[in-house]
């Protein structure tokens, strides 16, 4: 039997046996890779490679951005943002129907966009969000499925940790591309979430009690600016060549710490709380990029990427059944797996493939991300899916009819994004980061 089919059973084996025996998934990752080596090499190489393999995927100063990415959106959920931010995006919701749904969608978008986790996202802004819902008459399950529908937007709006993952698991996509290339499908996600929640609020006549003054209003999104601002120094910044996306996520902590003292929401005796949040956050990111770069060594090895893309190509040769079926199993994949690991373990396989497709790697990255963003809301493991129903205090079961019209626009998002090219690349192609075709 062929090394690279022994060695991709011994893989998928060993990571699905762990995990059914509840093992995590780090752990499960490593302890496949390190099998699948001493397959390939004596015992004594296999676990010196292992160790300067897991060391050399760690070792990278554009991941350091992953920390500090991660240690400003904990600040920013304790530093009285995201009701800032809140407030805000109800004034420019305004009255139409459903305007508490849209104002829910935006805060997701503008938070989870800055502080770059849907989890956050969804926990912040749903606890503000669905008792105020309830209060004018609003579904719980409806509040619940438009809070976890939208939540994951802020994994393609800028800053996003996944999509440094992503650069990184590529061999160095341009980080600054990334980031411009997930604008247009965030907002896209986002909207059709709203288009939903719109007809969805007129059928059943869900209004707005919303009474404030011109003079209000100037004044709330006035107080939200600042908050804001991050969004533009830190983009504006990696996209403009003024600092990299290492030393922009620096700045964004800087910037978030002293907006959090200013509003007077964190006090110095918060700092150690705060900071043990991000290094338990961080730990286990950094560790799943350390043993996913033994198993992308592992792969690349025995031509496990070259397999499957023999496989995929004698499947068809036409390039829509091919990116239909790869969006299947990373929707799937997504379902069953978080983000990180999904997109470490799968960009080296798939992305080979893409590109012999005539296929951009920022296209892909983006069409990837927005794959197993998907799988946050979707169960069994669904993280933005749990939190949502938690919030709202709900049993899974309840949102899942309500929450099927939005998954449906969002998976019409993922095929517009998937074959429309122009969708991701525009931005990245205006501002010079990415040759035209």
């Amino acid at each position: 039997m062929d090394i690279a089919v022994v060695v991709g059973l011994i893989l998928a084996i060993g990571i699905l046996f762990c995990l059914i025996i509840g093992v995590p998934i780090s752990i499960s990752v490593g302890i496949a890779s390190l099998i699948s080596m001493l397959y390939i090499l004596f015992f004594q190489d296999a676990l010196l490679s292992s160790a300067q393999r897991m060391f050399t995927g760690m070792n990278s100063f554009t991941l350091l951005a992953i920390p500090f990415f991660i240690l400003a959106g904990v600040i920013m959920n304790n530093g009285g943002i995201a009701s800032r931010l809140i407030h805000c995006a109800r004034v420019l919701a305004g009255k139409m129907p459903g305007s508490l749904a849209h104002t829910n969608t935006i805060a997701n978008m503008l938070f989870g966009s800055i502080s770059g986790s849907a989890v956050a996202a969804a926990a912040a802004v749903g606890t503000t969000m669905t008792p105020m819902q309830k209060k004018e008459g609003y579904s719980t399950e409806f509040s619940a499925s438009v809070n976890i529908s939208s939540a994951p937007t802020g994994m393609l709006i800028p800053p996003s940790n996944i999509m440094i993952v992503y650069s990184l698991a590529s061999g160095g996509t341009s980080i600054a591309a990334l980031f411009l290339a997930g604008y247009i499908p965030g907002i896209l996600w986002g909207l059709g979430c709203m288009l939903v929640a719109f007809f969805i609020a007129r059928h059943r006549k869900y209004t707005s009690h919303l009474s404030l003054g011109l003079k209000e209003k100037l004044f709330v999104i006035l107080d939200a600016i600042p908050s804001l601002l991050l969004i533009v120094i830190v983009i504006g910044g990696i996209v403009g060549g003024i600092f990299t996306a290492t030393e922009g996520s620096a700045i964004a902590v800087v910037y978030s710490f002293i907006l959090s003292f200013i509003y007077k929401a964190i006090k110095i005796k918060d700092l150690p709380r705060i900071l043990l949040e991000a290094t338990k956050i961080t730990s286990i990111v950094v560790f799943l990029i350390g043993v996913s770069s033994i198993m992308a060594w592992v792969m690349s090895f025995t031509n496990i990427p070259g397999l499957i893309s023999d496989l995929l190509l004698s499947i068809s040769d036409n390039t829509i059944i091919i990116l239909l079926i790869m969006n299947l199993i990373l929707l799937i994949i997504g379902a069953l797996m978080d983000p990180t690991p999904a997109v470490l373990i799968f960009t080296p396989i798939f992305l080979p493939i893409a590109m012999e497709l005539g296929m951009d790697p920022v296209h892909f990255g983006v069409m990837m991300v927005l794959n197993v963003s998907i799988g946050t809301i979707t169960p069994p493991v669904g993280p933005v899916l749990f939190i949502g129903v938690r919030v709202a205090k709900l049993k899974i079961e309840s949102v899942v009819k309500p929450i099927m019209p939005f998954f449906f626009v969002i998976v019409g998002v993922l095929l517009i994004v998937t074959f429309v090219p122009a969708v991701s690349l525009w931005l990245p192609e205006l501002f010079g980061l990415v040759s035209g075709n």
